[in-house]
C-alpha cells in the first residue's frame, strides 16, 4: 500500500508540468495621469494539446500582454480568448501546441475529507518549478462575499493557496485537477478555496465557443420565504416570493407576477432562492421549463422559455 507521501509525489509528477506560470502586462496611471507598466503574475493549467489554459480571471484583468512560462523555462505569447468575471474564469491560448496537459476529474463528485494538493506556479523560472501544498477537503459549495462580487459554490480546503498559486490546479490523489486556485478571497487563515472544475469547464467551453458565458434567465427578483415573511404575508412556509418581474422578460411573457411564490422547477424542489439558483444553472438557454407556483390559493404550473442573462 503506498504511503501518503507516495501517493502526493504521484500526483504531483502527473500534474506539474502542465501548471505553468501566467505574467501580465497592462498600462495604468499614476496621480499626475501619467501611463506606468505594471506586471501581474499568477499561475495557470494546460488543459489540451492545442494549448488551452485555464486561470483566473483577475490575473489577467486589463492586461494587454500575456506571457506563459512552462516548467521548462520556455517562455511563450499567450492570447486572451475570453473572460468571466461572475466565475473568475479565464482561457488563453498560447502560441504553441503539444504542450503537456493535465486530466481533468469531476467536482462533483468531491467528498468532504478527501485528499487534495494545490500545485501552482508563480515564478516560472525564477525558482525553477511548480510550488505544492496538501490539505483535505474542508467544505463544498461555500458562498463568499469578496470586493469583485458574490463566488458560489466554491470548494474549500486548508492546503494553503497563496496569490502567486491563483489560478492554478486543485488536484485530487490522481493528479486530476478538480478545481482551480483561488487566493482573490482572503477569507481566513489556513483557509483557501477553489473553483470546482466543473463549473470552470462549462465556463471554458463558452468562452472558446461564444466569447462569453452563456446563461439562462428568468427575469425575476426574489426572496426566501421565511417563517416571518410567511406570518405576515399569510404565505406558504416555503418557496421564493417574486418581488420583481423585468419587463418583457421570459416570467413576464409567461404570466408570473409579483407576490407569486416558485415551489417548484420541474421536478426540482424550490424552498429558498439558493435552489432556484442551482436548479436554473442546471439548464440551458433555450430550455422550456415548468414551474410550479402557488398564487392565494391557486397551485399553477406555468410553461416557460428560458432566455440569455445580459
Amino acid at each position: 500500500m503506498p504511503s501518503y507521501s507516495d501517493i502526493v509525489i504521484g500526483a504531483v509528477e502527473k500534474a506539474k508540468d502542465a501548471v505553468v506560470n501566467i505574467s501580465t502586462f497592462r498600462l495604468a496611471h499614476d496621480s499626475f495621469f501619467n501611463s506606468v507598466p505594471v506586471q501581474g503574475m499568477g499561475s495557470g493549467i494546460v488543459v489540451d494539446g492545442e494549448g488551452t489554459i485555464l486561470t483566473n480571471h483577475h490575473i489577467i484583468a486589463g492586461a494587454s500582454r500575456v506571457a506563459v512560462t512552462l516548467n521548462s523555462g520556455k517562455r511563450l505569447a499567450g492570447s486572451i480568448v475570453g473572460t468571466d468575471q461572475i466565475t473568475d474564469i479565464a482561457v488563453i491560448r498560447s502560441d504553441s501546441a503539444g504542450l503537456k496537459s493535465v486530466e481533468l476529474g469531476d467536482s462533483d463528485a468531491l467528498r468532504v475529507g478527501q485528499l487534495v494538493i494545490a500545485i501552482g506556479n508563480p515564478f516560472g523560472f525564477l525558482l525553477g518549478g511548480p510550488t505544492v501544498t496538501t490539505g483535505v477537503i474542508s467544505a463544498l459549495n461555500r458562498h463568499i462575499r469578496a470586493e469583485s462580487g458574490v463566488f458560489e459554490n466554491l470548494i474549500q480546503t486548508d492546503a494553503a493557496i497563496n496569490p502567486g498559486n491563483s489560478g492554478g490546479a486543485l488536484v485530487d490523489e490522481y493528479g486530476k485537477v478538480i478545481g482551480i486556485n483561488n487566493a482573490m478571497i482572503p477569507f481566513a487563515q489556513g483557509i483557501g478555496f477553489a473553483i470546482p472544475i466543473n463549473v470552470a469547464k462549462q465556463a471554458a467551453q463558452d468562452l472558446v465557443k461564444f466569447g462569453r458565458v452563456v446563461r439562462p434567465w428568468m427575469g425575476i427578483s426574489g426572496v426566501t420565504i421565511t417563517d416571518e415573511i410567511a406570518e405576515y404575508y399569510s404565505l406558504p412556509r416555503r418557496g421564493v416570493l417574486v418581488m420583481r418581474v423585468g419587463s418583457y422578460s421570459p416570467a413576464s411573457d409567461a404570466g408570473i407576477i409579483v407576490g407569486d411564490v416558485i415551489v417548484g422547477i420541474e421536478d426540482d424542489r424550490i424552498s429558498k432562492m439558493d435552489d432556484l439558483q442551482n436548479a436554473l444553472k442546471m439548464r440551458k438557454v433555450s430550455d422550456r421549463i415548468k414551474v410550479s407556483i402557488i398564487r392565494g390559493t391557486q397551485h399553477l404550473r406555468i410553461e416557460l422559455t428560458l432566455g440569455e442573462a445580459g
